[in-house]
């Protein structure tokens, strides 16, 4: 298929395909094309110009199908590096409790959180998992998602960690989102091992990993390093243990404490270190020099009212940063990414620029895909969003109960 967009009035993220992650002060730089053109061709991105250059010496110029884009903004796609849109039931009767003034902890102990979530979907056969969550899929691309990371982890026996995995893989094979898949069978303790936790952390080890790895399930491997759940060690002895069989690993980090899950990610040359809410000086130092991305979830401060990760010193510091949504049915029941990106303009103080870069191009690094996606460039996927009638590219965080998007464009194909 061959497709041409004629009068774009932005061409918002237009880069060569040299470049890397974006940090620092550079993610407050995000480049513009006025009124152009966006040549596509079997699903790449071809090709593009402002429109005072477009000619019929163009490489299928006369065979394409032509959308006229009618003076409204282009921008790839948003990538979610960090969801787990795979579960059974949502956690609504939790939400009065959050009301109450119960912790995160607190619910969890009282039989709620991850622990609710797992027994429900031990109880749910594949198909209906899947049906559930091709649901969500289709409502996160309608609000611009094209990459997207989905994790496991309500399973909590090896049977049931396969059965998300499985239903993450018929994801990725029936649906145009790119998708990676996360094993996080060390979500949290199921109850048949309560008081036995080393048990518990040898049995993802010996029996759960190697029959991921031998099923090719999975991408990365995930650990929840973080108070209450599993401590730096267990998570020392997962990451190695994960490593030999060639899983890389993606770390929930500090989101109720100061944890070292920062430290242990950036050890083990974790792809990233996820949440980040109890973050310093030692977790900043931690990051700078390393290869490890930065991801923080602010749907997730949001809505279980916990601190706010400290972005805006983290950008200041020199560090790249990606955005992402932290979809599941506890702790970020939504997987907008416009929303994401208005939470960090307003929580974080990241202007649109550096919250825009935060959730395509790092975040498409952050899924080690950002030599493919996340960015307007010759040779990477067409997986874009074509916006409505806005005034300004600022328009888009500040509006946030609105639906931006159009159109979706996924590999190369109009949805």
């Amino acid at each position: 298929m061959k497709l041409l967009i004629i009068n774009i009035k932005k061409l918002v993220q237009t880069r060569n395909n040299t470049g890397g992650v974006i940090s620092g002060k550079d993610m407050a730089l995000l480049p513009q094309l006025e009124n152009a053109w966006l040549y596509i061709e079997k699903g790449i991105i071809h090709s593009f110009g402002q429109m005072s250059t477009l000619s019929s010496e163009i490489p299928g110029f006369y065979e394409s199908d032509i959308y006229d884009a009618k003076g409204k903004y282009v921008l790839p796609a948003w990538c979610d590096s960090h969801s787990h849109i795979v579960f059974a039931q949502w956690r609504e009767q939790e939400f009065v409790d959050k009301i109450k003034g119960l912790s995160y902890e607190q619910i969890a102990q009282n039989g709620g959180g991850i622990l609710n979530s797992s027994a429900r979907l031990r109880e749910m056969d594949e198909q209906q998992l899947y049906d559930q969550a091709l649901t969500r899929v289709s409502e996160v691309i309608k609000y611009g998602t094209g990459a997207l990371e989905i994790k496991s982890g309500y399973g909590l026996t090896l049977k049931d960690e396969l059965k998300m995995l499985r239903v993450i893989r018929k994801l990725k094979e029936t649906t145009p989102l790119t998708i990676k898949a996360t094993f996080l069978g060390a979500h949290a303790v199921p109850p048949e091992f309560k008081g036995h936790q080393s048990d518990y952390v040898n049995h993802v080890i010996k029996d759960m990993l190697p029959r991921v790895a031998s099923e090719n399930l999975a991408d990365y491997v995930d650990v929840f390093c973080d108070k209450g759940f599993f401590t730096v060690d267990e998570t020392a002895k997962i990451l190695e243990a994960a490593q030999k069989l060639g899983l890389k690993p993606k770390i929930h980090a500090n989101e109720l404490d100061f944890s070292g899950g920062v430290q242990v990610g950036v050890k083990y040359n974790a792809i990233s270190v996820d949440h980040l809410e109890m973050s310093g000086d030692a977790e900043i130092e931690a990051l700078k020099g390393s290869s490890t991305i930065p991801v923080v979830l602010p749907n997730a401060s949001f809505y279980l009212n916990i601190p706010f990760a400290p972005a805006r010193k983290m950008i200041d510091s020199g560090l790249p940063l990606a955005l992402a949504s932290d979809f599941n049915p506890g702790s970020a029941p939504s997987g907008n990414m416009q929303f994401v990106i208005s939470l960090a303009c307003l929580k974080y103080k990241m202007f649109p620029e550096e919250a825009i870069n935060a959730a395509t191009i790092n975040g498409a690094y952050a899924m080690e895909l950002g030599t493919t996606h996340g960015a307007i460039s010759p040779g990477k996927v067409a997986n874009l969003i074509l916006l409505k009638e806005i005034s300004s590219l600022d328009y888009l965080p500040y509006s946030f109960g609105e639906n931006k998007v159009e159109k979706m464009i996924l590999n190369g194909k109009l949805i």
